[in-house]
């Protein structure tokens, strides 16, 4: 059974590793790139609650009470369960001695969710087939889970570091 610190520290490196990605996100937008509006995120996990799993386009779904925060709630809820799934792959061990390969192995690994769940649920298409670009938004799905990944290492290795 999993300690009250451990159980923390997963939380916490979930966290951080979507922090990092939100900073990459940022800095995305601001060069220019389109980014994810997690208002969308909000609406389809709401209309999920209410049963409803696909939509032919989210953006035209009617909007639900407060989907922006349940977008970003929604968003780092499931950045710790990535992180739990990485220490559950790799073992509670991975938690006080970090490397980088398996983090970067579980960040990319992630990519299938969006790619293959998130984006036909909100009729996007698989990997984006449904947009005008789908190369480049499945190649920058693929690089944004990636940089989760490199999160996940450096948020570990920090709180270790912190925690010594």
């Amino acid at each position: 059974m999993a300690s009250l610190q451990e159980i923390s520290r997963v939380v916490l490196i979930g966290c951080g590793a979507t922090l990092l990605m939100d900073l990459w996100l940022m800095a995305l937008k601001r060069a220019g790139v389109p980014t994810l509006n997690f208002a969308f995120i909000g609406r389809w996990v709401g209309h999920l609650c209410r049963g409803r799993v696909a939509h032919a386009a989210i953006g035209a779904a009617p909007p639900v009470r407060h989907e922006v925060g349940l977008g970003w709630l929604t968003h780092y809820a499931v950045g710790v369960a990535f992180a739990l799934l990485l220490v559950g792959v790799f073992g509670r061990d991975w938690i006080s001695a970090p490397t980088l390969a398996p983090a970067v192995a579980v960040g990319v690994g992630t990519v299938v969710f969006p790619l293959f769940v998130m984006q036909p649920a909100m009729g996007l298409g698989i990997a984006a087939s449904r947009t005008a670009t789908p190369f480049r938004n499945a190649l920058r799905s693929l690089i944004n889970h990636l940089v989760f990944g490199l999160g996940l290492f450096l948020s570990a290795r920090f709180i270790e570091w912190v925690s010594r």
